[in-house]
């Protein structure tokens, strides 16, 4: 019998026209076009069975990353599918491994943003070969063979391999009634939707006072623009949400050090829960002074730290209150199975980052693993939701009474609708052409009329 293996590697640049409605603004980005450099891996197997997966950017971005996850097939083609799927692992060592393609980061960057789609894709594979969601997958999953999924290379003074499997064998006591209340409970969500700084107050409040009444606990303002501004939209915000309603607030990396302390020290009487990314994220040493310059106020940090040594140093230097995992900023799901470990060693939160094109898909399943088979709960512990875009994806998350319920479908909820690729694929897609025809016509009028 002939084995089956990876025929391909497709790579299309998808891209939503977000900045328009100033979805996704903020203080340091404010016109962003959410954008996904999407990854199908296909097999010669005959069951019709891909593995789908992308990086998401938020617009001409895509094109770089997309060249760099084409410049990984040649790792991919020809593996046994069977032997991928067994060991995902495998594949993210040969490409962490490429020493000509590890010279651009290493572990960092455009490059290691790339492995981690390609990595994802073979989970994705992997999980719907195995009947099952990629976080049931991963909490039904042998504590050594989790193990053997991390690279512990840079991370061994903080976590060794004996540890994480001590930790992993420890999260399967009581898993399985942990999996049943995940399944009929769900996992607690917060909602960035009303926060956006391009929204006006009216709608500020108008979305806030919704996420209340939808059982959300918790929202996030982005802020960092104008410290007026944020007083009154944060005040206006308490004001709609009470005061037993969390609000996290975000700078996106705005600030410099003492300015993040003097900042945010001058929301305080309002109450922020946390801060999140005050500075830059790859100042450790900044984060813990911006910690204890704060406190009470909690620091959050991770959507773009860009690997697992970084978060080890957070960790280490006590920079963070919570911890912020991306599913598509590392090298994948391998990654961030050391940060998640790396989190519950340290005793530290972790509250995914999901204010993106399918992130709200994928990390829910990195979430509900550490819950069902890690550390065992959900206190202080939140996945961010924003209520856009899920309607692309054939297995699109479901928020009920401000929480994520549990996908059943197999896979890592990566795949996208055909026809949303068909028409947002850039610059070619059914919308994009039409879209550049209008732009086209607009300019001839323009010129009829001088």
């Amino acid at each position: 019998m002939a084995v089956a293996r990876i025929t391909d590697v497709d790579v299309i640049d998808i891209r939503f026209p977000t900045s328009r409605e100033l979805d996704g603004s903020d203080a340091m980005n404010p016109d962003p076009d959410y954008s996904a450099a999407y990854v199908i891996l296909r097999t010669d197997a005959g069951d019709g069975l891909e593995g789908h997966a992308f990086t998401f950017t938020i617009g001409r971005g895509n094109d770089v990353q997309a060249a760099a996850i084409a410049a990984l097939r040649h790792h991919a083609l020809g593996r046994s599918a069977e032997a991928v799927c067994a060991d995902p692992g495998s594949v993210s060592r040969a490409l962490n491994g490429d020493s000509q393609l590890r010279w651009l980061g290493p572990e960092k960057g455009v490059m290691h943003m790339a492995i981690g789609a390609v990595v994802n894709a073979v989970w994705d594979l992997a999980a719907k070969r195995a009947g099952r969601p990629v976080w049931k997958l991963l909490a039904d999953a042998e504590p050594e063979w989790l193990a053997d999924q991390v690279d512990f290379r840079y991370i061994e003074d903080a976590l060794t391999r004996e540890e994480a499997v001590a930790l992993l064998r420890k999260g399967k006591d009581g898993a399985a009634e942990r999996e049943a209340r995940l399944l009929t409970h769900g996992y607690p969500a917060y909602t960035t939707s009303p926060g956006w700084l391009g929204h006006s107050d009216e709608k500020l409040v108008r979305l806030a006072a919704q996420a209340v009444a939808d059982g959300f606990t918790q929202i996030k303002l982005k802020v960092g623009a104008d410290l007026a501004d944020d007083i009154r939209r944060l005040r206006a915000a308490r004001a709609a949400v009470g005061p037993g309603v969390r609000i996290a607030v975000d700078a996106n990396q705005r600030w410099n050090v003492a300015e993040a302390v003097e900042w945010t020290n001058a929301l305080a009487d309002l109450d922020p829960y946390w801060v999140e990314e005050p500075t830059s994220p790859d100042d450790i040493l900044g984060h813990a002074a911006v910690r204890r310059g704060v406190a009470p106020v909690r620091v959050a940090t991770g959507e773009h730290v860009q690997n697992r040594i970084m978060f080890k140093q957070l960790l280490q230097a006590e920079a963070i209150d919570v911890l912020q995992i991306d599913a598509t900023r590392v090298g994948g799901v391998n990654e961030n199975l050391a940060i998640l470990l790396l989190a519950a060693k340290y005793g530290v939160p972790v509250c995914p980052h999901a204010g993106g094109v399918g992130l709200c898909e994928l990390v829910r399943h990195l979430s509900m693993f550490d819950y069902v088979a890690l550390t065992g709960t959900t206190e202080d512990r939140v996945i961010e939701y924003v209520d856009h875009l899920h309607e692309h994806f054939r297995d699109p998350v479901t928020v009920v009474n401000g929480h994520y319920l549990a996908p059943t479908a197999p896979g890592f909820s990566s795949e996208m609708h055909a026809a949303s690729i068909a028409a947002h694929r850039y610059p070619d897609g059914s919308f994009w052409a039409a879209d550049a025809a209008d732009a086209d016509l607009a300019e001839r009028r323009k010129g009829t009329n001088r």
